[in-house]
């Protein structure tokens, strides 16, 4: 199938008409964000919806580089971890705001068989492979093109991975679409095709922080998960196959708590795997997958009155209290991302998919469409 028809097919699947894109598009600007060792150019773009909201992001990874939201106050803050300039992101990052894939979080000892040929992947994490491996997603530069469509306004970014790239069968068409809605949502639409079968999981790796820019810790920010289990881990952080019920541990968020209130209740029933993950960092497994668009999670900062819900198709979510910032990155205006400064919330399928018999598929088969979605809304308590 060529790309036109490809284009076309996700399209009717996302039931839209494609987007006008100029270089000039209402709601949007660029400029240049540096130069990659390659030689090529990185650019930035900055959207502007209605309300105020702006997002600027960079085609160097898909990277989300500033998502600046309103306050209960009427004031704006940047609520996304980052760097302010593209060399910091090139000398290391933990994922700040980047897409992920082809495969979101761990694969064990970076190897999966698949139709009877074994795959040996980039081991960049221990003896695991990671976020797609050591140039990931994250770590290419995208096509882009802005797009306007009324008063939503947004980037469509899109990357043919080859046969082979990180060990990976397939040549992989990606196409990620950030789309900014005049009632404060960031839309990010995921599709993908392949000529191969092929494991596929991509995912978006903001770390948020809804206090603003110098706020050094997320602990007081009060979290709801809707879910009633996480897939458990080993002390690799690589899913043991059996799912742990949250009810009467550290895990249950399934009514609002702060997140610091038990993250160091190791000692707790089911601590052992705040003790092994140095906090949170698991996949939460969600109800009602199939049913479209369903409440993944809310997170309230109540200094700012800032909210953020997460809706998604995917079955999973992994929240992550930022356990491995240990105050080694100076991130945006000089401010250091010291330990639980920043948290993620990564709607995806669960870790170590292609070898957990037990888990939602994500082998993407030839002539299949990858096609999920998540929306990130923002609103305050003075909306309520």
């Amino acid at each position: 199938m060529n790309r036109f028809l490809i284009t076309v097919l996700i399209l009717l699947v996302a039931g839209c008409t494609e987007p006008s894109s100029t270089t000039m598009t209402p709601g949007i600007r660029h400029k240049g964000f540096g130069t990659l060792p390659d030689g090529r150019e990185a650019t930035l773009y900055s959207i502007t919806s209605p309300s105020g909201m702006n997002m600027e992001v960079t085609n160097y990874g898909g990277i989300i580089t500033s998502l600046k939201v309103e306050d209960r106050d009427g004031r704006f803050d940047d609520v996304v971890l980052g760097f302010d300039h593209l060399e910091d992101y090139l000398s290391g990052s933990p994922y700040f705001g980047a897409i992920v894939g082809r495969y979101g979080n761990r694969i064990s000892n970076g190897r999966f068989s698949l139709d009877g040929e074994t795959y040996e992947l980039a081991a960049n994490d221990g003896q695991n492979h990671l976020h797609g491996g050591i140039q990931g997603f994250d770590k290419v530069l995208w096509d882009a093109r802005p797009f306007s469509m009324g008063n939503e306004h947004g980037i469509i970014f899109e990357y043919d991975s080859p046969d082979g790239e990180e060990g990976y069968p397939g040549n992989l068409s990606a196409k990620v679409t950030y789309m900014m809605t005049a009632d404060n949502r960031l839309i990010v639409s995921y599709q993908a095709s392949t000529d191969k079968a092929t494991p596929v999981n991509l995912t978006q790796h903001s770390y948020f922080n809804l206090a603003g820019p110098g706020s050094d810790s997320i602990l007081d920010h009060v979290l709801m998960i809707a879910a009633e289990h996480i897939t458990s881990v080993d002390a690799e952080l690589i899913p043991t196959g059996d799912l742990l019920a949250v009810a009467g541990t550290p895990f249950d968020f399934r009514v609002p708590l702060v997140i610091g209130s038990r993250i160091s209740e190791t000692g707790a029933a089911g601590g052992q795997q705040l003790e092994v993950a140095g906090g949170y960092d698991h996949t939460y497994v969600l109800s009602g997958v199939g049913e479209g668009l369903r409440l993944a999670a809310r997170v309230y900062e109540p200094t700012t009155g800032r909210i953020m819900e997460v809706t998604t198709r995917e079955p999973g979510v992994q929240f992550y209290s930022g356990n491995f910032l240990d105050g080694n990155f100076s991130g945006k205006g000089g401010n250091v991302y010291a330990d639980r400064s920043g948290f993620c919330l990564e709607t995806q399928h669960f870790p170590d998919s292609p070898n957990q018999a037990g888990f939602p598929s994500t082998i993407l088969q030839p002539g299949e469409l990858y096609n999920t979605q998540t929306v990130f809304a923002f609103s305050t308590d003075a909306d309520q």
